[in-house]
């Protein structure tokens, strides 16, 4: 069995990415905390020492990952795949400087990812997940999900016609576990974006259908958004199609992502 080291394991992906590489690995998960028969270390840290593997999973923040791989030796590795995002895309021209920034360094940690991988002959494969959900811990939607649970309010913004393609992490798992020995996938970068489409607003509104009793949907005009101080290039996307085009994965590996969840976004209770 090849040995994988798997960084992000305790994140949204990673809780359903161990069980399905078990079998066929030898699974080593990474978490900066301590935990039974984990490896307790942080990537971040150049000084941590790490055990030889033959595959390497990222689902932690990509510019760290990159930073990682071109400062460790690992003769043994000959096979990488990482996650980034499709902020990559989606960012690279938001009114918003922070979220510029935020593509530049996807951009670079990509590139850096597949010129280190390139130098030591290394099969690397990358993913552009849209919006992940699924595991509770989520940015976005959780939060969201957790509001309207606790004062079943659930405020909606005025013309959030936006297209929003959400993706389980279950998916995403699933996918990691497809390509680790497909050759038809290395040296490749894959949108991945969950099996359906619907405007930003719907998706709220499915939010408050799968909450537990009585939500009301409370319309929020967009001015009013920004005189709160939200972010500009928030307020743009939410105007504005973040989806993905799963042709190619669904091609090279068989990519087949659920249709959104609402009653996913959190764990039952």
């Amino acid at each position: 069995m090849s040995t994988i080291l798997v960084f992000g394991a305790s994140g949204a992906i990673g809780r359903f990415a161990l069980p399905l590489l078990a079998p066929d690995h030898h699974v080593l998960p990474v978490s900066r905390a301590a935990r039974a028969d984990w490896i307790a270390a942080d990537l971040n840290n150049p000084a941590a020492t790490w055990p030889a593997a033959e595959i390497v999973l990222s689902l932690g923040p990509l510019d760290a990952f990159s930073a990682w791989l071109e400062r460790t030796p690992m003769p043994g590795l000959r096979r990488v795949i990482a996650l980034g995002s499709m902020s990559v895309q989606t960012k690279v021209d938001s009114p918003d400087p922070a979220e510029r920034a935020l593509a530049a360094r996807l951009r670079g940690a990509e590139a850096r990812v597949r010129e280190t991988c390139a130098t030591r002959d290394i099969a690397w494969t990358i993913f552009r997940p849209t919006l992940i959900y699924g595991a509770g811990v989520d940015s976005t939607l959780a939060p969201l999900a957790r509001f309207a649970r606790r004062w079943h309010v659930l405020p909606v913004p005025l013309r959030a016609r936006g297209l929003r393609q959400p993706v389980h992490a279950a998916d995403l798992a699933a996918a990691c576990a497809a390509v680790t020995a497909n050759a038809a996938t290395f040296g490749k970068t894959y949108e991945l974006g969950g099996g359906e489409r619907l405007r930003f607003g719907a998706m709220l509104r499915r939010l408050r259908q799968a909450s537990a009793g009585f939500t009301l949907t409370v319309p929020i005009p967009l001015l009013a958004l920004r005189l709160a101080r939200v972010a500009p290039g928030a307020l743009a996307r939410v105007q504005t199609a973040l989806v993905a085009d799963n042709t190619a994965a669904i091609a090279d590996f068989g990519y087949s992502p659920r249709p959104f969840r609402a009653d996913e976004v959190l764990p039952p209770g």
